[in-house]
């Protein structure tokens, strides 16, 4: 067929041409000739404004049957099915007349003008009929147009007459979507189905098979409260016009307010409404909900009139002239004005009124040219869109255009027009986003939440292009637009910043690497690039139609040539066509109301894979010898279909699952919280399969998924793709969880994971795969877990090849004389692999996974083992294996695993050699943890860490915290070691300390020393490697401290020759009075004292040479001077108990040295000292005044001294007047 012509062809029923809503309807009867499309009425009323309706109904008079209600026509009350309506006095099983039957018809297809048009003369039990049958009949439209809630999915659509996706015939046959048309609240013809029972939603009929989704809060759940507790009233049927009053209780904040409500509708569609609550939201309000409900539910009790022109035309002259005369006195306020308007232009025989024949008539239904479709408030739509773009994200303005994407899909199954129309309104305001043209000037990318709806937007033009029954006309207006939007600058591309890497959607995936070098010359690909393509697809195709229109196409007997490659071996339909473009078709057949179409479509595109996935497993086999040998290997997908902007495989998989789901009885009401039960699946036999294959809906979905998320695949390029990949990766996975998997689906599971391990290029679980494959981590993980309690050794043999990551191994391909490799090395490549740390993340957890299961299995974990050293080259990643490891073998509640606690040894000293020779800010706690691990091992492992450890750790850590560490009490305490193995222990400590000694004394000396205190001979060793260490590479404060602790171990005399090595590396300036080692300085001088006279001599020379800070050689003299040498009583000593004279030596060198530095500090001090510092420097000279005073002419230097100050500043008076105030 062609696409979009004329005539009964499959998928496309024909339908009006869709235009540009005509003029008003005008009637005329009875003046002149009347126009075939038109009905006079002398003086009719203008189209009541909508708010109207109630007023106008209300002054009608009532001539012959006008006065009987809805129900009571011809018929009776609710005899057609699909209305769900309420009160029906006929036996369940009633067949309806052939009036009824014939006016449903009608009234839902033709507009009621072409009716008029083409019979002269309709009696009016006819007409009636016609009018009572245009009101929906449709629960479920109903609520779809007052909430964003979605009725269940998966019910299919409503049918139309003759069948549909959802119900009738519409099961076998094509022919059965074609003649459904657009409209979709329709009934089709059948027995009346019961009503449901007052106060609740009828349960839905052979025309409704989809319940309604009743959520609290929403329009539709209000209005129906409204309906139950008898807050409508007045309710009146002119024609094609409903009216009536919804009044709302009293709250505690406002008081009771009744609302007029005005609906019009033509062929079972509500085409305006109008509200006294002046509601402005997209949907309709709940009053609109309640009164629509109540002419569904309640027919009977609906006053039924015909159009008001029917009426008037039954007046003679003085009825027409009462009944305008009463109208306007009972509205005179409001429409006298313009009654007399209208007068005055009747009189007026030039008038541009007298020269139309006929009058409008608000109730008497839509002209022939009216677009025919829903009421959609398109103002509205347009503001709240822009309102939620404005919001950027916050406020839950995602998740509100999310449910208006999800509202779109609604339309589109239930085939309803709107779709489109509120797809293109929210498209214009998307692409006016001023964030758009920010984003592009200033060159970023916009934020994933964002970019995520653009996706969504992308993906729902394809499927509204892709409408089995959409006209020509149609196409072409969708394609100019798409062209439009994305001819714009700020359009997006379809893959962030890298739109050019993907092939054509109607194109052959190629499977040469060519591809990828023309990938350059592409032109830049939007997110409306895919629907534009998709313009260009057809569903004429004469082996399609066979595929979708019966489940028991197979091969003919006699096959003409070309036919072969239609069919597989079984003779079951292949569709070969490039396979996300064949399942955008599945997304478009179910989003538009088709489920069984789409599944027949489905199963064959899965027949093709499997054929497919047969033949490259041939292939492989063939070649498997030379690509072993030769390590390497091509992609055969360059598309990814997992990740892909048209979600192949997730279409797929809800295709069948669908099909599958066993509803729940209880769901026609969710509670409140919107507690969301899991979906419950029951294997539906195939039907176009023979039954001895065993072969379900259910099975199939497992099988595709299995085969799409196995499907070797190169790496996308740029952060959004990348991401995307692993987004709907999981979104499957999560889906695959949903699955019980029983024996069916095991061996499934187990048949398709023995292929993807056998598989060639085509899987990424083969022997060989790409170095920039996508790994498979994540659907690994799956895999293992699922198969685990039915296949351990398959569960295993798939995880550990899993294990891989191609691009992080630092060796060629194909060379495994290095298995391990103890530095991570990530090597420069373009693309960048922006979700690395994901992937390995992912990597870890499956590792994690499979050690958690092989507890308790030696041999399992040892194989588990190797794949982690081998695969993972992460040292944080390993160091998190080897914790979780340990937390799995130590349960609080149990004894220790011993084999999982040697696994999370050998870890940890992995994660040790590793972090070696690199920074780390966690290598301390790395330390840390490994001595308690090997702890909980036992003393072997301890012995084992000690003895090795300039392979694990730095000797500052081996002597700061792993000696120190397994030395402890504790350690001791929680071992429960005997007195050899504490010895042991003790012995390798002491080892490794001197050791560290001696490869670094300056951190590890004092270390060494506290770890030998114990042993006489290792401690003089430390000591000695201490000394011979001082006079090369140790600093003053090192020794300083080491001989602070011998002092404090009882060992003077080292402390002593400690502290006069550290003196020989300290100089301390005249101005530095605040040095950290002063302290250092006045001890080890108070040490010496304390020692003796000898000491004392011996370390004051050292002083003078290294301290020239005056304050601080006069406080070592003044103490030295205060008490006696020796006091610290070494045994075989004299102390004489006398104090020493500043006089003799030693002191006097002191002593010189100490008004040495006086003077030199001063004249320093001079040099640059400011008026605001006299006062300091005065005390400064009162100090050096006590200290020449300690000797015998001491008064005699500080007078020479101050007079040569006076003598060389006498230029600074001002001080030198200060001077001489207090020095004379």
């Amino acid at each position: 067929m062609a696409e979009g012509g004329e005539g009964e062809e499959l998928l496309r029923p024909p339908l009006p041409a869709a235009g540009s809503p005509g003029p008003k309807r005008l009637c005329s009867r009875g003046v002149g000739a009347a126009l075939p499309s038109s009905r006079s009425c002398p003086g009719a009323p203008v189209r009541a404004p909508a708010g109207a309706g109630t007023g106008v109904g209300g002054v009608g008079g009532r001539t012959g049957a006008a006065g009987e209600c809805c129900g009571q026509g011809p018929g009776g009350p609710g005899t057609g099915p699909g209305c769900g309506l309420e009160g029906t006095r006929l036996p369940l099983l009633q067949p309806e007349s052939l009036l009824d039957a014939a006016a449903k018809r009608v009234a839902s297809s033709w507009a009621f003008e072409r009716v008029e048009g083409r019979f002269q003369r309709i009696p009016e039990p006819v007409q009636r009929r016609i009018v009572y049958w245009s009101f929906p009949r449709s629960e479920r439209q109903i609520c779809m147009y007052s909430s964003f809630q979605p009725g269940r999915p998966g019910g299919g659509s409503v049918g139309a007459s003759g069948g549909g996706a959802g119900g009738g015939a519409a099961g076998n046959g094509a022919a059965g979507i074609g003649t459904g048309g657009e409209d979709s609240s329709a009934a089709a013809p059948g027995p009346a189905a019961p009503s449901g029972a007052p106060g609740t939603a009828p349960l839905p009929s052979a025309g409704s098979p989809t319940s309604v989704t009743v959520t609290e809060g929403l329009p539709f759940r209000r209005g129906i409260r409204l309906l139950e507790t008898g807050a409508v009233d007045n309710v009146l049927q002119v024609g094609f016009h409903l009216s009536g009053t919804v009044t709302e209780p009293a709250t505690s904040t406002e008081a009771e307010m009744t609302y007029k409500v005005a609906i019009s509708f033509d062929r079972c569609k509500i085409t305006s409404v109008t509200c006294g609550c002046g509601n402005k939201d997209i949907f309709y309000c709940a009053h609109v909900v309640a009164l629509s409900l109540y002419r569904i539910r309640k027919p009977e009790q609906v006053k039924l009139r015909l159009p008001i022109s029917e009426t008037l035309f039954q007046m003679n002259r003085d009825q027409l002239q009462k009944f305008v005369q009463y109208l306007i006195t009972a509205h005179h306020t409001e429409v006298l004005p313009t009654a007399q308007k209208l007068a005055d232009e009747i009189l007026s025989s030039n008038s541009e009124i007298n020269q139309v024949h006929g009058a409008p008539d608000p109730t008497a239904g839509a002209s022939i040219d009216d677009e025919n479709c829903w009421h959609l408030d398109e103002e509205q739509v347009r503001e709240q869109v822009k309102l939620f773009l404005s919001q950027g994200g916050y406020y839950g303005s995602g998740k509100q255009l999310n449910s208006m994407f999800a509202k779109v899909r609604e339309m589109l199954r239930m085939r309803d027009s709107n779709g489109a129309r509120m797809l293109t309104l929210i498209t214009e305001q998307f692409m006016a986003d001023p964030r758009l043209a920010l984003w592009r000037q200033q060159g970023t990318g916009m934020t994933d939440k964002c970019r995520q709806l653009w996706d969504e937007l992308g993906a729902l033009w394809v499927c509204v292009v892709l409408n089995p029954h959409c006209t020509l006309e149609e196409k072409s207006c969708w394609l100019r637009q798409l062209r439009k939007w994305g001819d714009m600058d700020v359009c997006p591309l379809e893959d962030g910043n890298y739109g050019n890497e993907l092939p054509n959607i109607t194109s052959a995936l190629t499977q040469s690497s060519s591809n990828r070098q023309s990938a350059l010359a592409r032109p830049r690909r939007t997110v409306f690039t895919r629907a534009i393509e998709g313009c260009d697809l057809h569903w004429q195709d004469s082996h399609l139609q066979r595929i979708i229109s019966s489940d028991f196409y197979i091969s003919p007997s006699y096959q003409r040539e070309g036919e072969g490659l239609l069919f597989n071996a079984q003779g079951q339909p292949l569709w070969l066509e490039h396979v996300p473009t064949a399942c955008a078709r599945v997304d478009a057949l179910r989003s538009h109301g088709y489920p069984k179409e789409a599944l027949r479509l489905t199963v064959a595109i899965i027949n093709t894979l499997r054929l497919q996935q047969q033949r490259q497993l041939e292939i492989y086999k063939h070649q498997k010898k030379e690509l072993l040998q030769r390590g390497v290997t091509t992609i055969t997908n360059l598309e990814s279909w997992v990740g892909h902007p048209l979600n192949p495989i997730g279409c797929l998989f809800l295709t069948l699952t669908e099909a599958c789901r066993v509803e729940d009885e209880n769901s026609l009401e969710i509670s409140d919280a919107g507690d969301a039960k899991p979906p419950v699946y029951q294997h539906v036999p195939i039907t176009s399969s023979c039954p001895e294959s065993g072969e379900s809906y259910l099975s199939l979905a497992l099988e595709v998924a299995l085969m799409g998320m196995g499907q070797q695949r190169v790496m996308p390029e740029g952060l959004y793709a990348q991401d995307k990949v692993w987004r709907n990766e999981e979104q499957i996975i999560a889906r695959l969880q949903e699955l019980e998997l029983d024996p069916v689906l095991v061996q499934t599971l187990r048949k398709q994971c023995i292929l993807l391990l056998e598989g060639g290029p085509f899987s990424g679980l083969g022997e060989v795969i790409h170095r920039e494959s996508v790994p498979m981590h994540t659907f690994a993980k799956y895999l293992f877990s699922a198969l685990l309690p039915h296949d351990a050794d398959l569960a295993y043999k798939l995880a550990l090849r899993s294990m891989r990551l191609p691009v992080l191994e630092t060796t060629p391909p194909g060379d495994v004389t290095h298995p391990h490799h103890i530095v991570s090395v990530v090597p420069s490549r373009y693309p960048r692999w922006f979700t690395l740390g994901h992937l390995e993340s992912q990597q870890c957890e499956l590792a994690s996974t499979m050690l958690t299961a092989a507890k308790g299995d030696m041999l399992r974990l040892r194989t588990v083992l190797e794949a982690i050293q081998k695969n993972i080259h992460s040292s944080s990643l390993i160091f998190k294996l080897a914790q979780d490891a340990f937390k799995i073998a130590t349960p609080a509640d149990n004894s220790s695993d011993t084999t999982l606690l040697n696994v999370a040894l050998e870890l940890g000293l992995q994660v040790m050699r590793m972090t070696l020779s690199t920074l780390n800010w966690r290598r301390r706690e790395m330390v840390r943890w490994l001595v308690t691990c090997a702890t909980e091992v036992g003393v072997r492992a301890l012995v084992s860490i000690l003895q090795s450890w300039y392979t694990l750790f730095t000797p500052t850590e081996a002597t700061s915290i792993v000696a120190a560490t397994v030395m402890s009490h504790n350690t001791i305490l929680r071992l429960s070691l005997d007195y050899p193995q504490r010895e042991e222990l003790a012995s390798c400590a002491r080892t490794l300390a001197l050791q560290c000694a001696m490869k670094d004394p300056q951190n590890c000396a004092l270390s060494a020393l506290t770890l030998c205190e114990k042993d006489h001979i290792a401690f003089e060793t430390a000591y000695q490697i201490v000394i011979d260490a001082a006079s090369t590479g140790m600093t003053y404060s090192q020794l300083f401290t080491i001989a602070r602790y011998m002092e404090h171990r009882g060992y003077p005399l080292r402390a002593f020759k400690l502290a006069s090595l550290a003196m020989t590396h300290l100089n301390l300036a005249y101005n530095q009075d605040t040095h950290p080692a002063i302290n250092d300085v006045l001890w080890a001088c108070a040490l010496s004292h304390s020692l003796g006279k000898n000491e004392l001599a011996a370390i004051i020379p050292l002083v003078v040479k290294s301290v020239h800070c005056a304050t601080v050689l006069s406080d070592i003299l003044r103490r030295c001077t205060m008490t006696a040498p020796g006091l610290a009583g070494i045994p075989g000593r004299r102390n004489s108990g006398k104090l020493m004279s500043t006089e003799k030596a030693p002191l006097r060198q002191l002593l010189d040295a100490t008004i040495s530095a006086y003077i030199n500090t001063t004249h320093s001090r001079l040099t640059h000292i400011s008026p605001r510092h006299y006062g300091e420097f005065i005390e400064f000279l009162s100090k050096a005044r006590e200290t020449f005073l300690l000797a015998q002419d001491g008064h005699i230097q500080f007078a020479q001294f101050i007079d040569n100050l006076k003598q060389i500043y006498k230029g600074k008076k001002k001080l030198m007047l200060l001077v001489r105030e207090r020095f004379g």
